[in-house]
């Protein structure tokens, strides 16, 4: 099963994607892009920027695309949470952006190569001790993605992905997650 974790930034998704292949061991866990191209020389702004989400979007789309032979893989993020971080810094007044018609298509692409995205909302209580202007950020895009994700406000999901939301404790997180998996 491919299977991309997803939420904005401190809702636990490392967490859960770490304890998951503890317990499921021949899953491989993938970092999330914004690692994967640290790792690589880039440098981000800060506050981040649209352009540093594009660059996370073009890293998240060749990632998944480059693994589609591998089965049974955990991605920290998936096209959803950064085209929902995108849509908020363009929606609060910084560069307009607008994906075009090539990018879409890469992002179906690899959409359709997942088989199921865990949503993992921002909880309560929430105590991730970010700044006021993190913590914006951070509410703007959790409501972002339940557009996304719940009303499928991009015309994006078809039936053969599935979309599980997770709340509860890490360990609750993980038991459904587990569950889930062993079910199908």
């Amino acid at each position: 099963m491919r299977i991309a974790v997803t939420g904005t930034h401190g809702t636990g998704k490392t967490t859960l994607i770490e304890d998951f292949a503890a317990l499921k061991p021949e899953y491989h866990p993938v970092p999330e892009p914004y690692f994967e191209l640290l790792q690589k020389g880039h440098s981000f702004s800060d506050p981040p920027t649209i352009d540093d989400f594009s660059s996370q979007l073009d890293q998240n789309i060749r990632t998944v695309l480059e693994t589609k032979s591998d089965d049974k893989v955990l991605f920290d993020r998936c096209p959803f949470d950064l085209i929902a971080y995108l849509e908020v810094l363009s929606e609060q007044g910084g560069e307009e952006w607008v994906p075009s018609g090539r990018l879409l298509q890469k992002i179906e692409a690899a959409l359709q190569s997942l088989d199921l995205i865990v949503f993992l909302p921002i909880g309560s209580p929430d105590g991730t001790g970010q700044n006021a202007e993190m913590q914006q950020l951070r509410s703007a895009v959790d409501e972002q993605l339940k557009q996304i994700l719940q009303e499928d406000s991009l015309g994006l999901i078809t039936e053969a992905l599935a979309i599980l939301e997770l709340t509860g404790s890490p360990q609750d997180r993980l038991q459904a997650l587990a569950g889930h998996c062993t079910h199908r």
